[in-house]
């Protein structure tokens, strides 16, 4: 090597040793941060099959899943699915098998085994790898764009239809641009090759199916209230209603909820590493509500504050992806908790920096970033558990916001509707809050969601299949079981990312095998073999070496003299017939011979010259070689080098950017701040007049009380004259009706004495009468029985009845 290039490459390593040594150290601490983004299961139909990372069990998809590195996705026959990222969608069709090789802040590495995949890319940052790997070849897209990506059964084929955008093509050290309205057919694994089509396939239901789906994102009314960043905002639309308020701002209220509902009530938690457990909701629109953002209830009813838009001129901050943000209240052996408002801090109860912390706080909701650095340094850097007494949760007075479970709904990923414990409302204002998730071990159903196993799912030969990658992604996630018993050695509290990665592996029998696509590079040329073509820069793909015929002209290859013809040996002498014919045959022996010490003289000289010739071909095989790999690690060191510059301009930018919203934050703080004196004032004043309007309502009460009393009184007063004179009245009249009645009966009496003297006297008159009847009977009887005895001179006889 000459001296030149050794002085540069010297220079080149001082320069990546200088700029590892003067990296911050905030880059290092932010390592062990989780992503601050996943994928959403945002849309189910048919047979649709999930694994969580470092299990062997495949269940039943549940709807808004949050999707991280080590997760797979089956399509079954007759069957689709959507995964939704922050700025890209990939739809699964039927028998489609996909998995997340690397999900990070600046990377989307996708596994496709078999099947189709249509993916939309609306944004692609300049820093960020969006990849596709298939058996054969990686895919990295370089353009927002769409493309619909399909690899047969026997995975020995991927075909790519690019319908917007560009791509680029890797594997079997060749490199192929792939641009818009481009349809590619790559077969074989050890040697690519390149099929292109003038007309790609006619687009089928999947791709108008896709279309809709593009057509409800393009066009949510929702994305004038909420930014791009936060994943599954169209799913909003047509569920609620957007309003504005004075102290939130726009405010999105849902429609269709049971009355007396409250966030995070109906759905579960599950376990999903690294952020721990989890909140999965039940509604077809709760994913965006539920992980960012926060919760307000507004005359009654609950409203979710999103993340703003982009705003033009104003510092922009990614929103980042939480677990759930809520707060926790202590009521016994049970776990109970409830939404967060705007301006509170949410704790993560995962091992995070002081700078995820601020994201996750300011990208979410406005607040101050003083609080957050007090809140980070008693929780996580003292890592002390408080119970928060110095907060004025603004969500915990309000009816039915708390929502509590039992520890085993909660650790298995039961329903929490169904599973729901009634706690008192004045145990829940006494109850200590805590800002930070229970540290519960895990259990293997709250990883796998409590959903159903699932039938349906790939063929082990599938699952095992080894795809290409450009990017190298991290080792696959450990066993659920070696992580279950670190987290149980942590106290039950989450791992950090660096924790996980030195947990050994312990990977399910059936894994995929990731083999990395060797850099597209200039062959070398070893004789005798034929030259093949160099690669052509980025966007200048190298193809497969062209037939003889095709305007190729093969390279010279020299020819070892041991390979050269043969001359044809003279008869022997001895057979000769005269000494003539002897003669001349020695004269050609001995000329034969000569020729012959000439050719294997020559031969020799050859073969001398041929060595010396392969040995400077292989001598500049290798130092080209050499040269290629000082070059690919110039290369390399210069990228490394650009990257490390990048990611500290990137920090200082943020930090710029931070800083510059902790300004505005600061100024909104002490215009907010002035409001509030403002509004306080105002509302001193409001209630100074109102106190006074009151005493003057009251005073005026009073005597309306009093008059009313005094009327009152007056009534009872005159009612009870009235009482008493009609008691009087009715006494008199009781009084003359009872002498009436007397009178009555007086004259009644005296009617009946009269009557019956009446009676009696008629009685007697008749008695006598009778009696005097009787008389003048007996005495005419007598008078006739004397008469009839003095004429029968016969003494007359007594009658029977008369007394002697």
């Amino acid at each position: 090597m000459s001296s030149p290039r050794k002085s540069a490459l010297v220079l080149l390593l001082g320069l990546v040793v200088a700029s590892a040594v003067i990296l911050p150290a905030v880059s290092l601490a932010d390592t062990d941060d989780p992503p601050t983004r996943v994928a959403r299961l945002g849309y189910l139909e048919g047979s649709v099959s999930f694994q969580p990372g470092g299990t062997e069990d495949w269940v039943a998809a549940p709807l808004n899943r949050p999707i991280t590195t080590g997760d797979k996705i089956w399509s079954d026959r007759g069957s689709r699915a959507e995964l939704q990222l922050d700025g890209s969608a990939l739809r699964l069709s039927s028998n489609t098998a996909v998995s997340f090789l690397n999900l990070g802040d600046n990377v989307s590495q996708i596994q496709l085994s078999v099947g189709t995949l249509l993916v939309r890319v609306r944004r692609l940052d300049d820093n960020e790898t969006y990849e596709i790997d298939t058996p054969n070849l990686a895919f990295s897209v370089l353009q927002p764009g769409v493309y619909r990506i399909t690899v047969d059964e026997s995975g020995a084929t991927t075909a790519i239809n690019v319908r917007s955008g560009q791509g680029e093509v890797s594997g079997a050290g060749g490199a192929y641009s792939v641009y818009a309205n481009e349809y590619d057919v790559f077969s074989g694994t050890d040697e690519l090759v390149e099929n292109s089509q003038p007309y790609g396939p006619a687009p089928d239901s999947f791709d108008a199916w896709s279309q809709g789906r593009d057509s409800r994102w393009d066009n949510s009314d929702s994305a004038r209230y909420v930014s791009s960043d936060v994943v599954g905002y169209e799913d909003l639309d047509g569920q609620g209603a957007w309003e504005s308020t004075p102290d939130y701002g726009n405010v999105w209220f849902p429609r269709s909820v049971e009355p007396g509902w409250a966030p995070y009530h109906d759905g579960h938690w599950s376990y999903i590493e690294p952020w721990g457990y989890t909140w999965v909701d039940d509604q077809r629109w709760g994913f965006a509500p539920f992980h960012y953002g926060r919760w307000i209830s507004v005359r009654g009813a609950w409203g979710w504050v999103p993340c703003p838009p982009r705003a033009f001129g104003a510092v922009y901050v990614r929103p980042v992806y939480a677990p759930a943000l809520v707060a926790w209240v202590g009521v016994g052996a049970g776990v109970a908790w409830f939404a967060l408002g705007p301006r509170e801090v949410y704790v993560p109860s995962y091992p995070v920096s002081r700078r995820y912390v601020n994201n996750i706080n300011v990208s979410n909701t406005t607040v101050n970033t003083t609080v957050i650095n007090n809140v980070y340094n008693t929780t996580i850097i003292n890592n002390k558990t408080v119970n928060v007494t110095n907060v004025n949760y603004v969500n915990r007075r309000v009816p039915g916001a708390v929502t509590a479970t039992t520890s085993q709904a909660f650790t298995t990923a039961q329903p929490i509707a169904r599973n729901a414990v009634h706690v008192d409302e004045r145990s829940i204002v006494s109850a200590p809050v805590r800002a930070v998730t229970p540290a519960v071990v895990p259990t293997k159903q709250s990883l796998l969601g409590g959903n159903r196993l699932a039938a349906a799912r790939p063929s082990a030969n599938v699952q095992a299949r080894t795809v290409v990658a450009r990017v190298a992604p991290p080792a696959p996630p450990p066993a659920f079981e070696r992580r279950q018993e670190a987290i149980q050695a942590n106290g039950g509290r989450p791992l950090s990312v660096g924790a996980v990665r030195s947990i050994p592996t312990g990977r399910p029998p059936v894994t995929a095998a990731v083999k990395l696509a060797p850099p597209a590079m200039p062959a070398v040329v070893h004789p005798p073999e034929r030259p093949v073509p160099a690669s052509s820069a980025r966007g200048e793909p190298a193809r497969p070496p062209s037939a003889a015929g095709e305007g190729s002209r093969p390279a010279a290859v020299a020819v070892h003299p041991q390979e050269l013809p043969q001359v044809s040996r003279p008869p022997s002498p001895s057979t000769a017939n005269t000494a003539l014919e002897r003669q001349h045959l020695q004269e050609q022996q001995q000329l034969l011979a000569q020729q012959a010490a000439e050719r294997q003289r020559v031969q020799q000289q050859q073969e001398r010259d041929h060595a010396q010739l392969a040995k400077q071909q292989a001598d500049e095989a290798r130092r080209q070689q050499l040269e290629q790999q000082q070059r690919q690690q110039q290369a390399q060191q210069l990228t490394q080098q650009r990257a490390q510059e990048q990611q500290q301009a990137r920090q200082q930018a943020d930090e710029a950017r931070r800083q510059q919203l902790e300004q505005q934050q600061a100024q909104q703080l002490a215009q907010q701040r002035a409001q509030e004196q403002q509004q306080q004032q105002q509302a001193r004043q409001q209630a100074d007049e109102a106190r006074r309007q009151q005493l003057e309502q009251q005073q005026r009460q009073q005597q309306a009380q009093q008059l009313a009393q005094q009327r009152a009184q007056e009534q009872q007063q005159q009612q009870a004259r009235q009482q008493a004179d009609e008691a009087r009245r009715q006494q008199l009249e009781q009084q003359q009706r009872q002498q009436q009645a007397q009178q009555l009966a007086q004259q009644r009496a005296q009617e009946l004495e009269q009557q019956h003297q009446q009676q009696t006297q008629q009685l007697a008159q008749q008695h006598a009468q009778a009696l005097q009847q009787q008389q003048e009977q007996q005495q005419e009887q007598r008078r006739q029985l004397e008469a009839q005895a003095q004429s029968r001179n016969q003494k007359p006889a007594r009658p029977p009845n008369q007394k002697p």
